[in-house]
């Protein structure tokens, strides 16, 4: 069945004065047409998606498009108006409208033929034939052939996902001689039309700039991710998206620009002249995360099992951390304002009363509960959290569900957080497998919303209840047993240095990770009688804080002139950062001289995990650094162990750059090279 027939066409009719008439046209002759069944529904659907962004585009074009559970099959209507309407486009009213409507469970198929007319809709010779058509069959015919499904049609080039070298241009960028070399992301909220065409916008920018270029278009239909390469080669991001990118973290330490889907589309050559600026400057904004996480990440046509399994983890761990920080620190703000005790009535207080029927300890232990109640529901999805994107790192997003169920299976079982990582896992696989298998074709539209979740959940969740829940919640409990007794014993010390040095090793990278991961998740377990999760989370958290705050005291105080112009400039801000919990402050330092900065960093985490586990400070917030003071007891040991441990990393830095080998204050090698000298 073809996607646009001559009933679906409108030319030079009038179909009203504004885009809600037009609308509200267009999708009166899909339902006419058998292709919707409810004509309001699917107007309803269209305006919703314009009043988050208007369709209009540059040239008079205006893509309108939806994705509807009212929809019975992916099609195109076309209207060319005279006049035009507008559609929002900042160069005036449009003439050429292509409506598309797909159902809410399209087959990757469908998408594609749609996101091939988008691509073409960035083509003059595409639009003057449209505008030149002379009755509705000569306008199918043109798009049909577009879309490759006329006679003797073939199928849009795809847009490029690898760089391709271009000559610069007079007056192009370049760094040591050669083009800038810059990648992007495009992806909308419904992944069918501003997704490709902002990546064929900013393709021809890029090749009128003269920089080489890749783009990775994440649509509805999926996506080629870009191999490792691409990535670690690239000077700079651009993100024009407006929805979440899909693992970020491969672009880790990268220069990015982040605008909007539209704005990659209507401002191109802007976009591109602002990235290949970012590429040069060291107080651009970069994308959150490691050297390591990226490298690991970017890699997935090309990583070992090993690699794998850490971005798999990472992933998991990454989406999991908003969770906890937001949850920590309103679980913080309870104490504070509800007191000590308030994690024993919070519940109660919350449930029985109001503003307006304050409970005796007033209006403080009000708010201290209300806050200590939506921090604990949040941390309370913390191992579901974990256990799903984990799954959604192995399948995509219909691991999700299954994901979310296990670890909240791993949650009822006691199995904590290596059951959800385990029930990740099978659920990941579980969905992975499920959706490599051939179907047909009139079941792949259930397949990611039912059938995956379906049988996923009952496969991870059931051997979570099965088999495996019990021996790991006996781990568990034998892990926290162990902990209490070294605490007993005083070799507490001995677990703050290892967790110092895990902490500093690879500055938010997956051993980083790893260490925080298992204080985040002790929190949920502590009690009265049992403060060991406090502890360790304090001695994650203060040595944490050390990278940063050790390289800034370095680069601002101690021997300036040891480091390079754009270093002294980053230990500015690494003073916030630190002070902050944010030990990517120290990546910058870390990428330019791994040798020297890694080393004198663990031996500053490892001499402060000691200190904090010495001086017993427990923190009951799991993020925030100096600013959660009040969550911290006792302070002077925080601030304590955290002086000691700043100094210690600081004066190791110095003295390794002064021993052990010198450097001029030259600039620092680009973040691959040290990646690769490490």
């Amino acid at each position: 069945m073809s996607t646009i027939t001559p009933q679906l066409v409108s030319l030079d009719e009038d179909l009203g004065a504004d885009k809600e008439a037009v609308l509200r046209s267009l999708s009166a002759r899909f339902v006419a047409q058998g292709r919707a069944r409810d004509a309001e529904e699917l107007f309803a659907a269209a305006w919703a998606r314009e009043e988050t962004d208007a369709t209009g585009l540059p040239g008079g074009i205006a893509i309108p498009h939806a994705k509807s559970a009212t929809v019975t099959q992916a099609s195109l209507a076309f209207a060319r108006l005279s006049p035009g309407v507008d559609f929002g486009s900042f160069d005036g009213p449009s003439d050429i409208v292509f409506m598309i409507a797909a159902p809410d469970t399209a087959a990757e198929e469908h998408l594609a033929v749609l996101s091939t007319l988008a691509r073409h809709l960035m083509d003059e010779d595409f639009l003057a034939a449209l505008r030149g058509a002379k009755d509705a069959d000569e306008a199918v015919a043109i798009v049909r052939h577009a879309i490759g499904e006329g006679d003797g049609a073939a199928d849009a080039e795809p847009v490029a996902a690898a760089p391709t070298p271009a000559a610069p241009a007079d007056g192009g960028r370049q760094i040591d001689g050669r083009p800038v070399r810059i990648v992007a992301v495009t992806a909308c909220a419904t992944g069918i039309a501003h997704t490709y065409m902002a990546a064929d916008a900013l393709a021809a920018a890029a090749k009128k700039a003269g920089v080489e270029f890749a783009v990775e278009p994440q649509g509805s239909s999926g996506f080629d991710r870009f191999d490792a390469e691409t990535i670690a080669q690239a000077d700079a991001v651009i993100f024009a998206v407006d929805v979440d990118v899909r693992e970020p973290e491969r672009f880790a330490g990268k220069p990015v620009v982040r605008r909007s889907v539209k704005a990659g589309i209507e401002h191109a050559a802007e976009l591109i002249e602002t990235a290949a600026k970012a590429a040069v400057d060291p107080a651009a904004e970069r994308v959150s995360g490691s050297a390591a996480a990226s490298t690991a990440a970017a890699s997935a046509q090309k990583e070992s099992f090993g690699a794998k399994v850490k971005r798999v983890l990472l992933t998991g761990v990454s989406y999991m951390i908003p969770f906890v920080a937001g949850g920590g620190l309103l679980i913080a703000l309870g104490f504070l304002f509800g007191g000590f005790r308030i994690d024993q009535v919070a519940n109660q207080i919350v449930i029985e009363n109001a503003l307006w029927n304050l409970p005796e300890g007033g209006l403080f232990q009000y708010l201290g509960a209300v806050f200590f109640s939506i921090g604990g529901i949040s941390m309370g999805f913390l191992v579901a959290a974990l256990a799903g994107y984990i799954a959604f790192a192995i399948a995509d997003r219909p691991g999700i569900a299954p994901g979310f169920v296990a670890g909240s299976v791993a949650v009822l079982m006691s199995a904590g957080f290596i059951g959800g990582i385990v029930g990740g896992v099978l659920a990941g696989l579980a969905a992975w497998w499920l959706g490599s298998l051939s179907v047909p074709r009139w079941l792949r539209g259930l397949m990611p919303v039912v059938i995956i979740p379906l049988l996923g959940s009952i496969f991870a969740s059931g051997l979570m209840i099965l088999f495996l829940g019990w021996p790991i919640a006996a781990l568990m409990s034998a892990m926290t047993d162990g902990l209490n007794g070294l605490a007993e014993s005083g070799l507490i010390v001995v677990v703050g240095i290892v967790l110092g040095l895990m902490m500093c090793f690879d500055l938010g990278g997956p051993v980083n990770k790893v260490a925080y991961a298992f204080a985040v998740a002790g929190l949920g377990t502590a009690t009265e009688g049992n403060g060991v999760p406090y502890l360790i989370m304090a001695a994650v958290m203060t040595a944490g804080m050390v990278p940063p705050l050790g390289m800034a005291l370095a680069s601002t105080v101690l021997a300036p002139k040891a480091f390079t112009a754009p270093e002294r400039e980053n230990g500015k801000a690494a003073w916030l950062l630190g002070l902050s919990f944010i030990s990517e402050g120290a990546i910058p330092f870390a990428a330019a001289d791994p040798l020297r900065v890694i080393p004198a960093s663990m031996l500053g985490g490892a001499v402060t995990g000691a200190l904090s586990m010495l001086f017993s400070v427990g923190s009951r917030a799991p993020h925030g650094g100096l600013f959660v003071w009040f969550a911290i007891d006792p302070i002077w040991g925080f601030a304590l162990s955290l002086v000691a441990g700043t100094v210690v990393t600081a004066f190791a830095v110095v003295l390794l750059k002064r021993f052990a080998r010198r450097r001029t204050d030259a600039p620092a090698p680009a973040l691959e090279e040290a990646v690769a000298i490490a």
